[in-house]
């Protein structure tokens, strides 16, 4: 890991590190899985105090690796700080949340699984929040055929995809939305945006990366191997 210099940005990202990965198979937590030789963690936090927006970079680590992630992070300085994650994803963001500087009125929620989103996805989410949004998410096309299911494996229909879009990390939010959607929050939700929707808040898309693949399964690692080996 090389060390960053100091940020100069007014964006502060939160990222809920402490997930199991069951998905990925037996072994560490997702955020410290290896890809290339270095966890998905230091991959993804290296890209995020790349971007100019960034000034500050939360991690909410799995309890019981707080002090690893730590040392691994050390090479980032003040640009980085760790905090204990929760038992979801939700607590996880909102112990970041409570944690991260006041005083930056825009911060981002990224998952370290999406370890390769580009300095460009991350740019492009902040400058729509600085340009009056109150909640941001990147999305691509949805290029499959999708269908209705019902309980007994039966398709009971084909939906429209011209209107549907996935949904990718970081997404970004005025803080007074995010902070009002986590306190207002009943149900576990593993999309920040789907709670400001609950709030009424407007979200806001802007073009996705395909760059910014989530990690879940074995096959992932796979293919973000081979990106990397793309440049």
């Amino acid at each position: 890991m090389t060390a960053q210099p100091s940020m100069r940005g007014d964006v502060a990202v939160l990222v809920p590190a402490a997930g199991s990965g069951v998905r990925l198979g037996p072994g560490a937590p997702k955020a410290l899985r290896l890809l290339d030789g270095e966890p998905l963690l230091d991959h993804a936090v290296r890209r995020l105090v790349a971007a100019p927006s960034v000034h500050r970079v939360v991690v909410a680590a799995p309890p019981d690796s707080v002090d690893s992630v730590r040392s691994m992070l050390r090479g980032y300085g003040p640009a980085v700080m760790v905090v204990a994650g929760g038992a979801t994803r939700q607590r996880s963001v909102a112990l970041a949340l409570a944690d991260s500087p006041a005083d930056l009125d825009i911060v981002l929620v990224h998952d370290a699984a999406r370890a390769l989103a580009p300095v460009e996805l991350i740019e492009r989410v902040a400058a729509a929040v600085r340009g009056g949004h109150d909640a941001v998410v990147p999305v691509l096309p949805v290029v499959d055929t999708i269908k209705e299911v019902d309980g007994r494996g039966v398709v009971t229909g084909t939906v429209d995809r011209a209107a549907l879009r996935a949904v990718q990390t970081p997404q970004g939010f005025r803080r007074a939305v995010l902070e009002a959607a986590h306190a207002a929050a009943v149900d576990d939700l593993t999309d920040d945006a789907g709670l400001a929707e609950k709030i009424g808040a407007e979200v806001f898309t802007v073009e996705g990366d395909e760059r910014a693949l989530k990690i879940t399964r074995p096959l992932d690692l796979e293919i973000a191997e081979l990106l990397l080996r793309r440049g």
